[in-house]
């Protein structure tokens, strides 16, 4: 059996949201919570889901799960994502670096920036 590879991700496909059938249906397992180095920033675009970048100044710790995705469901779940979200290197507080959701730069424009509540949960509780 091929081991997964580790998948940070920070919005809808997180336990329990709207798109984390995409995960279970590719056979990906949870691993645990986490966050990131504080060097990220969020948006969230339209208030659907979030889009996380990395930032040279002015980030903060996101909260993300850490879920094993089998290397043959990676592609399904990137391409399942919402446009303007895409799959690059995400730095994790423990110093370990693994594959993340993030999103491009052309998507947050004129979205309205979330970073200071550090995660999508906590904002869609502080905006219920």
């Amino acid at each position: 059996m091929q081991e997964g590879i580790p998948l940070a991700v920070n919005g809808t496909l997180m336990r329990g949201l709207e798109l984390n059938g995409n995960l279970l249906a590719v056979g990906a397992s949870f691993l645990r919570e986490d966050a990131t180095v504080p060097h990220y920033r969020l948006w969230t675009i339209n208030d659907r889901h979030p889009a996380m970048q990395r930032v040279a100044s002015g980030g903060v710790a996101v909260a993300v799960e850490v879920w094993s995705v089998p290397p043959a469901g990676l592609a399904s779940v990137l391409l399942a994502e919402p446009p303007g979200l895409c799959i690059g290197k995400v730095m994790l507080a423990s110093g370990e670096e693994v594959l993340g959701v993030l999103g491009e730069a052309a998507l947050c424009e004129g979205q309205r920036e979330i970073t200071d509540f550090g995660g999508w949960r906590a904002y869609r509780a502080a905006s219920a």
